[in-house]
């Protein structure tokens, strides 16, 4: 996952689009799963350019965040970029939107555990490694490290 950044505001994608998503109805930065072969940095910039339409430069990795909920799991590897070029496109998933950031963490709905790493991207924090265990879509545990 990629939270691409211009002044002061995040690209945001409202999931609104897909049928069956267990993300509908919220609002996540830019991301996806690997295809075979892929190194993390190759797939964050393809799923960027696939969602946006944007050619991610430099994205920045700040950390690894694990989730959980039962017997499902997922590593997400999270980045930031502030350099990219290209013209936003319309995206198959959903809405695309500048947000500042404060409204991202305070006011859009979306994954309470979300609002823990994205207060670590706004503090700047040193590389992190962030467990997320939910159930039933609500976050009962945390752990950083």
């Amino acid at each position: 996952m990629c939270y691409i950044e211009k002044g002061g505001k995040y690209l945001m994608l409202h999931r609104n689009k897909k049928k069956n998503d267990p993300n509908h109805d919220l609002w996540l930065g830019i991301g996806g799963h690997f295809e075979c072969g892929e190194t993390p940095e190759e797939c964050i910039i393809r799923e960027a350019k696939e969602e946006t339409g944007l050619v991610l430069k430099r994205p920045e990795l700040k950390g690894i965040v694990t989730f959980s909920d039962g017997s499902w799991h997922e590593i997400m590897f999270l980045y930031t970029a502030c350099d990219f070029e290209g013209e936003l496109s319309e995206c198959s998933e959903g809405e695309l939107l500048w947000v500042d950031k404060d409204k991202v963490r305070n006011e859009l709905p979306i994954w309470e555990g979300d609002r823990i790493f994205l207060d670590l991207l706004e503090k700047n924090a040193p590389f992190f490694s962030l467990k997320l265990e939910y159930s039933h879509r609500k976050l009962i545990s945390w752990k950083l490290e």
